[in-house]
């Protein structure tokens, strides 16, 4: 029986490993299944996260029509608070919109900077009387795709304001009547 010195069997087991790592290095088969495997989270991570601010910018969307479904039911039908507020909440079908808050009009004067709240029958400063405004707000609490601590539900509001609302409806019957006769 011959006698192999340990020597000889830790070089015989170095190059054998060599061997061994050489071949597995120069194989690129599966390569493409690893990196699909690595990148695959990622891009899951920032479709979800596109397809969240999607809907997030959607929802907002939503919010600033139903403010503006608001006033324009305010200009055809005239001003009533509560009809006002169904037509906001019935404008979508996203189902945590509010009219909130609730519906206001006044009178006032516009300026270069705003309307100037006034009483009603007011000359204005450039000799106008003073119009009739509504102001519709909406409101509607966001909830993103991602549960993440630091991004909290999100309160999506908009706020619509329209001169007119009675008085432009009564205006335009009239002129409908004039022009039938």
């Amino acid at each position: 029986m011959t006698h192999i010195s340990p020597v000889y069997r830790v070089r015989r087991g170095a190059s054998t490993l060599r061997r061994f790592f050489a071949r597995v290095a120069g194989d690129q088969s599966g390569a493409a299944a690893i990196e699909l495997g690595l990148l695959a989270p990622v891009l899951t991570l920032m479709m979800v996260s596109m397809i969240d601010i999607g809907l997030g910018v959607y929802r907002k969307m939503q919010v600033e029509d139903a403010a503006q479904v608001g006033t324009q039911y305010a200009m055809r039908n005239g001003f009533d608070a509560n009809a006002i507020s169904n037509a906001v909440i019935s404008a979508t079908n996203f189902s945590s919109i509010t009219a909130s808050p609730a519906p206001l009009q006044f009178c006032g004067c516009a300026t270069g900077s705003g309307i100037n709240t006034v009483s009603c029958g007011t000359t204005c400063p450039g000799g106008a009387l003073a119009g009739t405004y509504t102001t519709v707000s909406a409101q509607a609490t966001y909830s993103s795709l991602l549960n993440i601590r630091s991004f909290p539900n999100i309160i999506i509001s908009a706020r619509n304001r329209r001169r007119g609302c009675s008085e432009v409806r009564e205006n335009v019957e009239r002129s409908e009547r004039y022009d039938g006769a």
